[in-house]
């Protein structure tokens, strides 16, 4: 099976003009056929149309996993316009200030109970013009009585096929989608994704997975995650495959069950996901797991977050299921590599894409042998142009050869496998999602009792990590951790705050004062594990 390279719009209407009647998307009990989706498609293009919104243009999409999120992308990518994909659980108004003032954002799509959030920065943002709602308006929110305020559903049913908006002609190489990744100084970055970086991609990882027309997906990453957006929507999206869309994780029982009745064969999330899933599968019959749930599925990929040997050896032992790692970033589209079920090794994270371009390299961009140590640097047509706004940014990730510079450090053996030796090292993964320390010990920092600080994952052994904070206290300061931690409240989201507070006299420091975070990651590390062991269950549950 193959993508044809044009726009992801057309990707869609391909398959709903072979497959009309098949099934597009599972949610919520209800199946949505490809006829079905593409008419709510090309309502919901000649609504942004009416309001507006032209090629070019962003537009904030702030859902969770649901048809309105395919409904309103594919529309924009319909006209021509850029879906600018927001995490849902982003609610502090300076961070979403940035990035919607950053690219000019002209409307967003979100949920009633986010709407408060956008209402709160658009009187700053003379661009933004209007904000969707896909539900009913809460009374609280109606009394805003912003007219900008609108209601997703109505417009689009009230909307139809308009043939205006196909002179807007969507090329491959337009900007798809600006997708904000966390940076390591400060302020998001946005990466740009043309179609055809996204259906390279795509494509590529057709070949590589194997997929065929009795593939059936389950999509359970949030889609403003680009390796949910690419692998499990517009990979099978643009096959006529049948996609079953997950909101929410828990329970898992509904999940398992509709995996079951729909017959989903491959599956693509988080290692964390995998550890729970092979940790049920222990406590629960075994026909009932490998016979129902799971009894179509016949490969599960794993990626977004480095992926243990133990979840990998317990899911496979338990379900009987190859779990094959991979690597990406949002960058590169995300998927640059992936085991097989032909070609793995474990432990590493795959062999290259078809098509796309790996090799390590010195700190003066040159290529070094194979198993020799060094950066990992990616070429091909998955990989972004640069980031909107920031030519700086852009320069400095490309060498003078046009690769770009992931930062992570690994090597390359002799069958052509890529093994990762260590992450950006200021880059923590929390349930599959990035958080940049520099980010969180920027707002530690203007904490008036903090002298300086430093800020690390720990790993907590099921392929996902928790934030440690490590501080040194002003002198004299009257410092209450009670009112610290409520401070961090209001300056951080959920997840990106510190869950282990430890304050030491000093950090440790190399000869250039440099922070040596490489050792407090292994303190921290040898400390959490001792208190597991010391059996303190309550620790590893809290964390």
């Amino acid at each position: 099976m193959g993508i044809k390279l044009t726009d992801i719009y057309h990707t869609l209407t391909a398959s709903a003009y072979k497959r009309p009647e098949a099934t597009a998307l599972v949610f919520g009990g209800a199946n949505w056929s490809y006829h079905q989706l593409l008419m709510n498609v090309d309502r919901a293009a000649d609504m942004f149309w009416q309001h507006g919104i032209r090629k070019g243009d962003k537009v904030a999409v702030a859902l969770k996993n649901s048809p309105e999120v395919v409904i309103t992308n594919y529309a924009l990518f319909k006209i021509g316009a850029v879906a600018v994909p927001v995490n849902f659980m982003i609610s502090k108004p300076q961070e979403l200030q940035f990035i919607l003032a950053d690219c000019l954002v002209k409307a967003v799509v979100t949920q009633a109970e986010y709407l408060k959030n956008y209402a709160a920065v658009k009187k700053d943002l003379p661009a933004l013009k209007y904000i969707f709602s896909t539900d009913e308006i809460s009374s609280s929110v109606a009394a805003l009585k912003d007219e900008t305020i609108k209601l997703f559903w109505p417009a689009v049913n009230a909307g139809s096929f308009n043939a205006e908006i196909l002179s807007s002609k969507t090329n491959p190489e337009d900007m798809a989608m600006l997708l904000y990744t966390s940076g390591t100084t400060g302020n998001p970055k946005g990466v740009v994704l043309t179609h055809y970086n996204i259906l390279f991609d795509a494509q590529s990882c057709v070949l590589s997975f194997k997929i065929t027309e009795e593939d059936a997906f389950i999509c359970i990453l949030p889609l403003f995650h680009t390796f949910a957006w690419t692998t499990s929507m517009v990979l099978p999206l643009a096959l006529g495959l049948k996609i079953v869309l997950i909101a929410n994780i828990t329970p898992a029982s509904a999940w398992l069950n509709l995996m079951g009745k729909e017959r989903v064969s491959l599956m693509v999330a988080v290692p964390q996901l995998y550890s729970v899933l092979s940790k049920e599968a222990k406590g629960l019959k075994r026909l009932y797991l490998q016979y129902w749930a799971f009894r179509k599925m016949r490969l599960a990929i794993s990626g977004a977050a480095p992926l243990s040997k133990e979840t990998m050896d317990h899911f496979e032992q338990r379900l009987d299921i190859p779990l094959l790692e991979g690597y990406g970033l949002t960058e590169t589209s995300p998927v640059v590599s992936v085991n097989t079920e032909t070609a793995r090794k474990k432990g590493s994270v795959g062999i290259n894409l078809p098509y796309i371009k790996v090799k390590i390299a010195d700190d003066n961009g040159n290529e070094l042998p194979r198993n020799v140590e060094g950066e990992i640097c990616i070429k091909g047509e998955n990989v972004t142009q640069g980031y909107y706004n920031n030519t700086q940014a852009t320069m400095e990730a490309f060498d003078r050869d046009g690769w770009f510079k992931t930062g992570d450090i690994g090597v390359i053996d002799e069958e052509g496998f890529i093994f990762i030796r260590d992450r950006k090292k200021d880059m923590i993964i929390i349930k599959g999602l990035k958080v940049f320390s520099a980010q969180v010990e920027h707002v530690i920092n203007e904490y008036p009792g903090v002298e300086e600080c430093a800020v690390i994952g720990v790993p907590d052994g099921h392929g996902n990590e928790f934030i440690k904070l490590y501080a040194v206290k002003k002198k004299g300061a009257d410092f209450n951790e009670a009112d610290f931690r409520k401070f961090l409240k209001t300056k951080l989201d959920n997840y990106k705050r510190p869950r282990d507070i430890e304050f030491l006299e000093e950090l440790p420091k190399n000869a250039l004062r440099k922070v040596l975070k490489k050792d407090l990651r292994k303190e921290a590390a040898e400390k959490y594990q001792a208190r597991l062991k010391a059996g303190a269950a309550e620790v590893a549950a809290e964390l």
